[in-house]
């Protein structure tokens, strides 16, 4: 288990015009992590539901091979941790600085109780987090290199604001979530920008010139 969830003692935590963090704030602990710390871990108890207040948090599973797949990336007002059983599949670990409001599962039940605000959100999240997964599956099982690099891009640049965005993730963590090598990364993203679809400023910030161009690429 995580060193840091060992020591959880409900305090106020910093209020933010999020309707998940007015929930689950006045009863959860912000806990900061840096880059590459765990949060939690592959089959730990899964007793607590996180919520990412800033920075970026990756899920993971190690194969046995020693291999490993990324679940799904998680920023700014995400909940995550969210299990149907008892113990965690993948773990979390943060991209870089990160704070984290936690929860106890116990704790929102009692505060919350049935029926509640707090009971729907958490089975909103948890829709969420199905559909994600099937996405997910669809975009692993049934689209090329190409289709693959430009749906990633579309989806962090839905999820930022400004002109260019900037990925929290390096080239190693895209290859493992679309199930690519790092190699297959660098040159998509290399010729989506030789096409004019997109521009780098550095290996992380990046902006979308032609987005019809881009979606066309995603659903061919």
């Amino acid at each position: 288990m995580s060193a840091h969830a060992l020591t959880l003692e409900p305090r106020p935590a910093e209020r933010r015009p999020d309707l998940a963090f007015d929930l689950i704030g006045p009863i959860g602990v912000r806990l900061s992590f840096a880059a590459g710390e765990e949060i939690y871990a592959q089959e730990e108890e899964a007793d607590l539901v996180y919520q990412v207040i800033g920075g970026a948090v990756r899920t993971l599973r190690l194969l046995s091979d020693g291999r490993r797949q990324i679940g799904d990336f998680y920023y700014p007002g995400d909940l995550f941790g969210l299990e149907i059983g008892p113990e965690h599949r993948f773990s979390a670990e943060a991209l870089g600085e990160a704070d984290i409001l936690v929860v106890k599962r116990s704790a929102l039940r009692s505060y919350g109780g049935d029926g509640g605000p707090l009971e729907r959100m958490i089975w909103t999240a948890t829709a969420l987090e199905l559909e994600r997964t099937q996405e997910h599956l669809l975009l692993l099982g049934r689209k090329t290199a190409c289709e693959k690099v430009a749906s990633f891009l579309l989806g962090i640049a839905k999820r930022f604001d400004g002109a260019f965005k900037t990925l929290p993730m390096g080239r190693q963590d895209m290859a493992d979530y679309l199930g690519l090598t790092i190699e297959t990364i660098s040159r998509m993203l290399g010729q989506l920008q030789a096409d004019g679809l997109v521009e780098f400023a550095g290996c992380r910030r990046f902006r979308i010139k032609n987005a019809p161009g881009l979606a066309r690429i995603v659903v061919a």
